[in-house]
């Protein structure tokens, strides 16, 4: 019988493993201040991470989600002010993200937020 305790004590902290949120040390997880100086904060949410608006005229708007994980993430940011939603990417380096949207997948605009 002691021959089923190791893999039950393996299976056992594989599960567990898999419960901790990875996004937890996700370097896109945090406070940003956007390119147009305002703040937003990205957070994890239904297996994504959702960015949200904290300062200015349109503060407690979700204005994105993305998925991904490092440095690499893939997804939707809404301009505010236009509202038109773009598709996009984004590149953490360090303190730094290139966040790149497009529409049409011709029509490109990059900007960089960094972190709080």
């Amino acid at each position: 019988m002691t021959h089923f305790v190791k893999p039950l004590v393996v299976a056992a902290g594989l599960v567990a493993a898999a419960l901790v949120p990875a996004s937890a040390a996700e370097p896109v997880v945090g406070t940003w201040r956007t390119a147009s100086g305002e703040t937003a904060t990205i957070a994890p949410c239904g297996g994504a991470f959702c960015i949200s608006l904290t300062t200015g005229k349109f503060k407690g708007r979700q204005i994105g989600r993305m998925s991904g994980s490092g440095a690499s993430y893939k997804g939707e940011i809404t301009d505010p002010e236009a509202d038109r939603t773009y598709s996009g990417s984004a590149e953490v380096s360090g303190a730094s993200m290139k966040l790149t949207g497009c529409a049409l997948k011709i029509f490109c605009k990059s900007q960089t937020w960094t972190k709080r």
